[in-house]
């Protein structure tokens, strides 16, 4: 099996020191460099075109967003991680759909970071496991109100990264109706939107047959981000 190559852009000299030393224990994953702005790390990574490149928030959402489209540039297949101190919900959602395959916070254990690279690697889109306060209710209390058949139906194909239009034609019934149901889902759920529902879907749904997740990292495939239409 070929090692897993990253690049980590990392404005802090001792965080790229500590991931350096954690690294040199797992051969399994090779750190091909390092830089510590943006404009570093273009040319360095359009070189060595890395499987992974692991990158800090230092200058701002803008410019993380800015530089998902540099590296996408730079290197089509690399997939870019987020490593992030601290990120608001709707800025870690830009970020994956304009890219990212995975959002890792720096307060999270070194365990945590490695099973996160070999997720992304592994072709699947990682995050913290992070709902909002009346889905982590329902979660803790493992009192989810019950979906009916049709709704886990179409919960399943959101969380296969389906439209709606292509959900309707999968089911036999109107975009219409597809819907009526999400709405009905949001609020017996408390999810927000089809990409809260997409990410925390299986979880959600395996709260009805005893399977459900609480607080440990998800890893998606990448089929499975919402693509648009609600």
């Amino acid at each position: 099996m070929s090692a897993i190559t990253l690049f980590a852009c990392e404005s802090q000299p001792i965080v790229i020191e500590g991931l350096r030393r954690i690294l040199e224990s797992e051969p399994e994953i090779q750190l091909l460099g390092t830089a510590s702005s943006p404009s570093e790390a273009l040319p360095r990574i359009s070189s060595l075109q890395p499987q992974i490149v692991l990158f800090d928030q230092s200058g701002g959402p803008k410019l993380v967003f800015r530089f998902l489209g540099d590296i996408k540039a730079a290197s089509p297949t690399a997939l870019p991680v987020l490593w992030a101190a601290e990120l608001a919900e709707v800025e870690s959602f830009r970020a994956l759909q304009l890219g990212a395959r995975g959002i890792l916070k720096k307060t999270l254990p070194v365990v945590a970071v490695l099973q996160c690279l070999r997720a992304v690697a592994a072709g699947n889109i990682w995050i913290e496991h992070n709902v909002s306060n009346h889905v982590a209710g329902f979660l803790n209390r493992r009192q989810i109100p019950r979906l009916t058949p049709r709704e886990r139906e179409i919960v399943r194909c959101l969380c296969r990264g389906m439209r709606n239009r292509e959900i309707a034609d999968e089911l036999s019934i109107t975009p219409g109706t597809v819907k009526v149901h999400l709405m009905h889902i949001f609020e017996k759920t408390g999810v927000k939107d089809r990409f809260e529902l997409a990410v925390h879907g299986s979880a959600l749904l395996g709260m009805e047959t005893g399977e459900g997740q609480n607080s440990s990292p998800l890893a998606l495939s990448e089929g499975a981000l919402p693509r648009g239409d609600y």
